[in-house]
């Protein structure tokens, strides 16, 4: 299963199960991070270079899995990344991640970073 993958899973397992807000919240984190991460090693195979780490936000909406993203290039230009895990609680989430650099689409992928073909 792959990575980005796997946290989704655990956001929901920890939100639907447990119940516990801070469970919730580590779990979201865990998830920001790893899109952080796959957005990040995914625009610099494109040649892509970051400020720094997106900023990202899980809005909670029902059984979809939401996460969006903002960033700066290193030379200014506004990066954005809007992805969607649908089944998120199953085996087999769907994902599909958008990024835009300066309003130009670069990458729409089902999936992020390792192991992402």
């Amino acid at each position: 299963m792959r990575f980005v993958q796997a946290l989704v899973l655990a956001v929901v397992l920890a939100a639907g199960v447990s119940g516990c807000k801070v469970m919730q919240r580590i779990s979201e984190e865990s998830y920001r991070n790893a899109v952080t991460d796959g957005v990040s090693a995914e625009l610099k195979k494109r040649g892509i270079r970051l400020k720094a780490r997106p900023s990202c936000k899980t809005p909670k909406t029902g059984g979809t899995v939401r996460v969006s993203c903002t960033a700066r290039t290193k030379d200014g230009r506004p990066v954005v990344v809007a992805g969607t895990a649908r089944n998120a609680d199953g085996a087999r989430p769907v994902e599909d991640y958008t990024v835009t650099v300066a309003g130009r689409r670069v990458l729409e992928q089902g999936c992020l970073g390792l192991g992402c073909s």
